[in-house]
């Protein structure tokens, strides 16, 4: 874990969050997002799955549409409108081509200058092993930028769907990476985060016994404090920047 971390860049108007299930923001960076919301910034979500497979005792196709009405409503809490799913199947998420043009056509459809990923790495910071999902859809992500921006990779996607590429991406910020660089003081909206994490009710409800409201406090008021002991503020939301 790094010693110290610097202030996230503020020199941007647009991002957008690429994820794998819906829940993912919510644990990692909701925060963060509330408060860019707050400050006039315009954020989108893009979610590879609508993670129909995370609820042991609902069969996928009654629960993909139930998280995805939870995501939507838990992503309008934090000032986020523009959610996009891609309808990867849940769990069995690959890496290859057919997800970097999925992402990429993101990317050139809404032109963001940040693009905000979930943590690729094989384990977590606490050593834990990382879904097969997260890491997929997060390396998939730091390459999509790229080609984003070549007209020449995924060339159908300007002569088959108008849509040229996009070179505007300055940084790419993952969170929920065990190697974070900078960090956002979420103190001010700590509150909204923890009710949009709460809004996946059912979801969590699967997870614990503790009810959602609860279960989403303690958890992000744990992991922001960690952090923002690390930014030197009561709470923080930590990223590795990739510029």
């Amino acid at each position: 874990m790094t010693e110290s971390l610097e202030p996230m860049p503020t020199d941007w108007q647009r991002a957008l969050v690429v994820v794998a299930h819906p829940d993912d923001v919510e644990f990692a960076a909701c925060a963060a997002v509330a408060r860019w919301t707050e400050e006039g910034r315009e954020v989108s979500y893009l979610l590879a799955s609508r993670g129909e497979a995370g609820i042991d005792g609902l069969a996928p196709e009654q629960a993909g549409p139930l998280r995805e009405r939870e995501q939507r409503e838990s992503a309008a809490l934090v000032g986020v409108e523009d959610v996009r799913f891609l309808d990867h199947r849940d769990g069995v998420i690959e890496e290859g081509t057919v997800l970097r043009r999925d992402l990429a056509r993101g990317i050139r459809e809404v032109r963001p200058e940040l693009v905000v990923t979930f943590n690729h790495y094989d384990r977590w910071g606490f050593g834990g092993w990382n879904s097969p999902d997260h890491r997929a859809v997060g390396r998939a992500a730091l390459d999509a930028v790229g080609d984003a921006g070549n007209r020449w990779i995924f060339p159908e996607l300007v002569t088959e769907e108008n849509l040229p590429p996009w070179n505007g991406v300055r940084r790419i910020a993952v969170a929920g990476s065990p190697h974070p660089t900078h960090a956002v003081d979420v103190g001010p909206t700590l509150g909204r985060a923890v009710e949009s994490l709460a809004a996946h009710a059912a979801y969590l409800s699967a997870l614990t016994e503790q009810a959602p409201e609860e279960m989403a406090r303690d958890f992000l008021h744990r992991t922001t404090a960690e952090a923002g002991a690390l930014f030197g503020t009561e709470h923080a939301v930590t990223f590795e920047l990739v510029e």
